[in-house]
């Protein structure tokens, strides 16, 4: 390749990077590591900082691993506080303290600090590098200041005392209105919520939801400000949890990523699947109770799974919009009964309807009104139960104090497949003489 072409390539890369962030980032994510570390060993600092903070915390670890040291020591030091923690994290121990230590000891003690903070925290949550005012402070002197942080986030300024402690806020809006000359304690407005560092994230998205906040504060004990939450990391937050919902209500565990390791994963998913073959054994006990009814009508062993498949998908619809329930605030378990008579008058509702299409297709193919009996009633019965458990398992869960998405599902389903078996051939077996 001539000269000429590889500037044009290095050109068009960086206009790329610097441009397109996110584009770029899926495609870094794309590639074999060897692949794309030569163009980006190339590049400036400020080319790659937007895209870092885009990129999944594991590949930007990796290739920050091998990225010339001065080139890594200014990306960690510049790209956001928290997109470097979560990088950092994903880092051995030995080329994480390296890499710290190698940082200006104000970086250094700023990303140390938020480590500490429990992975869930408002504390990992916030961005420290928020600057800070007095009320006496001139709105022209807070417009330069502003303009040399860059602060393209910010939604209102904090005002702080003698000690660091927040105790007003200024919204941008009325600060670039305002006369020049004029003070920051005139624009001032009461600063309407606040968390502290070590707060749950279940408390900041309630806080944020409250108060309808683009930004919150985050203070420690004694009221100092640490940082603030922007808008942004609270949808981030949100689709994270979102996310590791989604995960443990099938078992798996809230740390596992795509590109974590096989054993990694055999690890957390096993415990889950061995009990899942547990409780998979007791649906089956249940069917092995009415062994010689089975024997006796072959038929009930071909429509025995519609019955549990029907069941199973009305469970899991109750259990999607009790776990949304939860996550979103609309129901706390004080209103455990509410939410399940609710859902088994939908079960009740739903398994009439179900049963009478099903009804209708076993006659046609059975001519037998005894399996359509059985089906019909069963299919109501199995509803109802699904419905309950889908409603019951979250609110439970929270009441024992543990995660509402915690293998909901394979609760949820060891339920709906004993009711299911069990009033299908319980039902069968009682009407066994019209069979």
């Amino acid at each position: 390749m001539s000269p000429e072409t590889t500037e044009l390539a290095t050109t068009l890369n960086r206009y790329f990077l610097l441009h397109y962030p996110a584009e770029a980032a899926r495609q870094i994510e794309s590639f074999a590591v060897a692949d794309v570390l030569p163009s980006l060993r190339e590049q400036p600092a400020h080319v790659l900082i937007p895209v870092w903070s885009k990129l999944v915390p594991l590949v930007a670890a990796t290739l920050t691993r091998q990225l010339p040291a001065p080139l890594a020591q200014q990306l960690v030091s510049e790209i956001p506080p928290r997109d470097a923690v979560r990088i950092l994290f994903q880092l051995p121990e030995a080329p994480r303290n390296t890499l710290l230590e190698s940082l200006s000891p104000a970086i250094q003690n700023e990303l140390t600090g938020l480590m500490s903070y429990p992975e869930d925290s408002a504390g990992r949550m916030m961005d420290t590098r928020i600057p800070t005012y007095h009320a006496d402070m001139l709105v022209r002197d807070a417009l330069d200041s502003l303009r040399r942080a860059k602060m393209k986030t910010a939604r209102s300024l904090y005002l702080v005392d003698m000690e660091g402690r927040i105790n007003a806020r200024v919204l941008l809006q009325d600060l670039a209105l305002a006369d020049p000359d004029s003070r920051l304690e005139e624009l001032a407005k009461p600063v309407r919520a606040i968390v502290q560092a070590i707060a749950s994230r279940e408390e900041v998205l309630d806080t944020f939801a409250k108060y309808i906040l683009l930004d919150l504060p985050v203070v420690d004990l004694d009221g100092v400000l640490l940082g603030v939450i922007i808008n942004n990391s609270l949808v981030q937050a949100v689709q994270e949890e979102s996310s590791a919902d989604i995960q443990t209500m099938v078992g798996v565990s809230r740390e596992e990523r795509a590109l974590s390791s096989a054993l990694f994963a055999v690890k957390k998913r096993m415990p889950w699947l061995q009990i899942n073959l547990l409780t998979a054994f007791l649906a089956a006990a249940v069917v092995g109770l009415f062994e010689q009814t089975i024997a006796q009508v072959t038929a009930l062993a071909i429509l025995l799974p519609v019955v549990a498949g029907q069941s199973g998908n009305s469970g899991a619809q109750a259990l999607a919009v009790t776990m949304r329930g939860l996550a979103l605030r609309e129901i706390t378990i004080r209103h455990w009964f509410t939410v399940m008579f609710k859902e088994v008058r939908v079960g009740f509702l739903n398994g009439l309807a179900i049963a009478s299409t099903c009804g209708l297709g076993v006659y046609l193919w059975s001519h037998s009104w005894g399996l359509v009996a059985v089906i019909c009633l069963s299919m109501v019965l199995a509803m109802v139960a699904a419905g309950f458990a889908g409603a019951v398992v979250p609110i439970a869960l929270v009441r024992m104090g543990q995660d509402p998405a915690q293998s909901s599902s394979i609760i949820l389903t060891t339920v709906t497949d004993v009711a299911g078996f069990f009033s299908f051939l319980g039902i069968a077996t009682l009407l066994l003489r019209y069979l």
